[in-house]
């Protein structure tokens, strides 16, 4: 029989188990049927049997991916219409086919289970819509004692109506303090994101919040509507916000950037807001409202394909400089249109944030030169506490004076380097600045390198393979070098030089598309491997 005590936690992993099960006075039990091919008959059984455990204080049902639909998911109703003493719920049916029928019986059911505090309803990629969501928000509007919930409704096809029921009854539930919303892809435009600003207007202890809304039409009067409701939530410390592809535009980002200002508690943000339009006006805007959450220690700001010029960057750079407590700070601008005035001007702002220890700054696919890559990696050369570092920089139009200024040299607490240089023009001397640099950088333990495409040929790849030798500490190594005319000189001097590397654990190298033939292949695996410890060895040709 699978079946497990955890912690006086009742464990089932096979419905036949639980269906033989004769003891049913357990207070707590989890049942993991995810993936078991359970359908409407098999899960009516699972809900006879579960109606017998009328003790039940704390139920983890987690029936993903399976055959449910309807049918199934009212068998289940009759059981959890009896569990009135439930604390404690976690019911994951994701993938189950449930329509509008079965969703809302189970918000009927779940209205009888009053006495909730923590529930967790996971309801992602089923078929139901406004009807389904109206029924879980006719159960939530009774929970007055529920104090954690996470619901996951996405990939439905709900709409405004629905989703300003679910706002309504959220409004009702003033005692949350920690709060999951997801809602992502689904159909919900503006009238939808003002209902869920109203629930958030009421839920003024919430001190945890994550709402994902990504693939929605909410645009800016919704998301002007999320603002006026963040604003009355001052408690908040941690808030994770996704609004990736809903037309939010300028104004809905200027608003947003309104209400955090008021969220004075902060220390946890996280922004996704890809490809929202938002331009160099919303870009300044957020950055004045980021400039004034002093408390701010850990931020994610995604803002990839938001048409954002040197202005925005400029902007937001200027506000960093107040951002004095930020430990960790990840942005995100790939795919826009910044130069090198604005690249500059963002690292002004980084050269500020004394306390970084870890930064990710994704530049790709912009139109940095040489003058911002130097720039930024002045500024960054004032980060001096910087441990971990993943700097994109790739498809832009960088050359060799551009990477010599990156001045990694002096980022010497530096233990993990992530660097992304590909398709730009930095040449083999450029190669010889970059390897300088990283021979400075004695504490880095872990390297991923990507020059993919940057006509470094065998006199960079060379450079590169005694610069390498001297990073005595690197154990993990990873090396893109494909499309870039290398022969066998430079195959050879790069193979020394790794099989130099005596503390590598682990390497990558990729070196496709070169002029490497057969028998030269064979002589850099060799080298490679007199490393003795390495463990794990992948090597591209082809």
């Amino acid at each position: 029989m699978n079946q497990k005590m955890i912690q006086q936690n009742i464990y089932f992993e096979n419905l036949n188990d639980l269906l033989n099960s004769s003891v049913q006075s357990h207070s707590s039990l989890h049942i993991d049927l995810f993936y078991k091919k359970i359908n409407a008959i098999d899960a009516s059984s699972l809900g006879s049997a579960l109606a017998k455990y009328t003790n039940l204080s704390n139920l983890t049902l987690l029936l993903g991916q399976n055959e449910i639909g309807d049918e199934g998911a009212s068998g289940l109703c009759f059981a959890l219409e009896k569990f009135t003493n439930l604390s404690k719920l976690t019911l994951d049916l994701n993938y189950n086919q449930v329509g509008d029928k079965g969703v809302s019986g189970l918000g009927f059911a779940l209205e009888k289970c009053n006495n909730i505090q923590n529930l967790t309803l996971v309801l992602h990629s089923n078929l139901f819509g406004d009807e389904g969501a109206l029924g879980i928000a006719f159960a939530l509007a009774n929970y007055s004692n529920l104090q954690n919930l996470k619901l996951d409704l996405g990939s439905n096809d709900i709409s405004d109506e629905g989703t300003s029921g679910l706002g309504s009854a959220l409004a009702k539930c003033t005692n949350l303090s920690n709060l999951t919303l997801t809602l992502d892809c689904n159909q919900i435009g503006a009238v939808g994101g003002s209902g869920l600003g109203f629930a958030l207007e009421k839920c003024t202890n919430l001190t945890n919040l994550i709402l994902d809304l990504s693939g929605n039409q909410i645009g800016e009067e919704g998301a002007q509507s999320l603002g006026y409701g963040l604003e009355k939530c001052t408690n908040l410390s941690n808030l994770t916000l996704d609004l990736n592809l809903n037309y939010i535009g300028a104004i809905g980002a200027q608003s947003l950037g309104y209400s955090l200002v008021k969220c004075t508690n902060l220390s946890n943000l996280t922004l996704h807001l890809i490809e929202n339009q938002i331009g160099d006006e919303g870009t300044s805007s957020l950055g004045s409202a980021l400039a004034k959450c002093k408390n701010l220690s850990n931020l994610i700001l995604n803002l990839c394909d938001n048409q954002i010029g040197d202005e925005g960057a400029l902007g937001l750079g200027s506000a960093l400089v107040n951002c004095t407590n930020l430990s960790n700070l990840i942005l995100e601008f790939y795919q826009n249109q910044i130069g090198d005035q604005g690249t500059s001007g963002l690292g002004s702002g980084l050269a500020k944030c004394t306390n970084l220890s870890n930064l990710s700054l994704n530049l790709g696919y912009n139109q940095i030169g040489d003058q911002g890559t130097q720039g930024l990696g002045f500024c960054l050369a004032k980060c001096t506490n910087l441990s971990n570092l993943t700097l994109d920089l790739g498809q832009n139009q960088i050359g060799g004076e551009g990477a010599k200024g990156i001045g990694l040299e002096k980022c010497s607490n530096l233990s993990n380097l992530n660097l992304d240089l590909s398709y730009n023009k930095i040449g083999y001397e450029g190669i010889s600045d970059l390897g300088s640099s990283l021979e400075k950088c004695s504490n880095l333990s872990n390297l991923t390198l990507n020059l993919h495409k940057n006509q470094i040929s065998d006199q960079g790849a060379s450079i590169l393979g005694s610069a390498l030798e001297n990073c005595s500490n690197l154990s993990n190594l990873t090396l893109d070098i494909r499309c870039q005319s290398i022969g066998e000189i430079g195959a050879s001097n790069l193979g020394s030089g790794l099989g130099k590397c005596t503390n590598i654990l682990n390497l990558k190298l990729s070196l496709e598309k070169n002029q490497i033939n057969w028998s030269q292949q064979l002589k850099i695996k060799s080298k490679c491997l007199k490393q003795k410890r390495l463990v794990v060895f992948k090597l591209f040709f082809y």
